[in-house]
């Protein structure tokens, strides 16, 4: 058997739960996720969220010493997996096998704001994925897949549409 049919059922089961779960109370599915990131060294940072630590850092012709991927290999792997584990649940969930699947996420970058160079603004300035996907199902349940989990994905609604981003400062334990 596929190991991508496998959890088929699981998934399936444990989406209808959490569906019927938010369905009769919403408060269910909010909250605040906090994850937190401290320097421990030039530019490698640490980063925490509850049981799950990794490190970032830039490479070393940016002044780090590449102890591991630098924050864009995370954003840009942030969206890939976020839509992948997407298609996959929703596949389950709408009764569409799956035998393989591959998300490529591509990012188009001018690092001269984040340096300082140019006065444009800082961030990617086209991204765009690929999705590979080897499945039974009739093409337009595949495609029909693809644009619900589109629809309802939270990494590519952070890169689609603004956010309310804040800012909090505390210097010397003392609140801004």
């Amino acid at each position: 058997m596929n190991p991508l049919t496998q959890p088929h059922e699981r998934i399936r089961t444990a989406v209808n739960r959490a569906r019927k779960a938010l369905d009769r109370m919403d408060s269910v599915g909010r909250g605040t996720a906090r994850t937190r990131a401290r320097i421990r060294d030039g530019l490698t940072c640490e980063v925490a969220d509850g049981p799950w630590s990794f490190v970032a850092d830039m490479p070393e012709k940016a002044g780090g010493d590449a102890q591991g991927p630098d924050p864009g290999v995370y954003g840009r792997a942030a969206l890939a997996s976020c839509l992948a584990i997407g298609y996959s649940m929703w596949a389950a969930h709408q009764g569409v096998p799956i035998h393989s699947l591959e998300v490529e996420v591509e990012a188009d970058y001018d690092a001269r704001p984040e340096y300082g160079v140019s006065d444009d603004p800082p961030g990617y300035k086209q991204m765009r994925w690929v999705v590979r996907v080897e499945s039974p199902a009739p093409e337009d349940e595949v495609r029909e897949v693809l644009a619900t989990t589109e629809a309802r994905s939270p990494f590519l609604a952070l890169f689609r549409h603004p956010q309310d981003v804040r800012r909090q400062l505390v210097i010397n334990q003392k609140e801004d």
